[in-house]
């Protein structure tokens, strides 16, 4: 069974996300980053996942779907959602000792109709206003 198999069959919203997300992190992981912390809450927002690759933090949010009938996944991180993660990002990082450069990435995943992933990354996909 496929990682977009396994999404279709989750029962609830919270089903499909992590299914999505530990299929992300695989995907990451083997493109180089480096997972530091997943599904970051503070009382700003929330962060899905932060990562490093090289020298430089990557605040990713994450979005998956099992079809493209209501378009790609990436499409799916409005300005509101994009202003939150920024706050959280700012936030964590204020909280954190991290002084280095750091940037907002958002990763894709659309379920292809045979099973399996099409994966989009986009770095530095917005910037914090």
């Amino acid at each position: 069974m496929s990682g977009s198999d396994d999404f279709a069959r989750a029962p609830h919203a919270r089903g499909r996300g992590a299914v999505g997300e530990d299929e992300a992190v695989r995907w990451l992981e083997a493109q180089g980053f480096a997972v530091v912390e997943r599904n970051v809450r503070n009382h700003a927002g929330e962060i899905d996942l932060v990562a490093q690759e090289g020298e430089t933090l990557a605040f990713v949010e994450i979005k998956a779907r099992a079809t493209d009938s209501y378009g790609p996944a990436i499409a799916a991180v409005p300005p509101s959602k994009q202003r939150r993660i920024a706050r959280a990002a700012s936030l964590y990082l204020a909280m954190s000792r991290w002084d280095g450069p750091c940037r907002f990435d958002v990763l894709g995943l659309d379920g292809e109709p045979g099973g399996g992933w099409r994966y989009t990354l986009i770095r530095n996909a917005f910037a914090a206003a």
